[in-house]
């Protein structure tokens, strides 16, 4: 897992990309006592933050956050066998 601090609240999380679609996010106590949108929705588990996301996809865009290559690690399965 990668540390990220959210572009709003600056909240700080645990985030692993697993693809373009699948992160996993893991809030500390004060990450999401911190966060408005999450406070607004009650402090559930099943709340999500806008902000963090975009803070994410931001990231992920940038090279900041490690996305797998599915594609890349066919290839190089594929070298391996051979």
């Amino acid at each position: 897992m990668q540390p990220l601090e959210c572009g709003r609240c600056g909240g700080r999380v645990q985030v692993e990309k697993y693809s373009w679609q699948h992160t996993s996010v893991q809030w500390t106590a004060a990450s999401r006592a911190g966060c408005a949108e999450l406070r607004g929705a009650g402090g559930g588990s099943a709340g999500s933050c806008g902000a963090l996301r975009e803070s994410i996809r931001r990231a992920a865009l940038d090279g900041l956050i490690t996305v797998p290559d599915p594609d890349r690690e066919e290839e190089e399965e594929e070298e391996g066998t051979r």
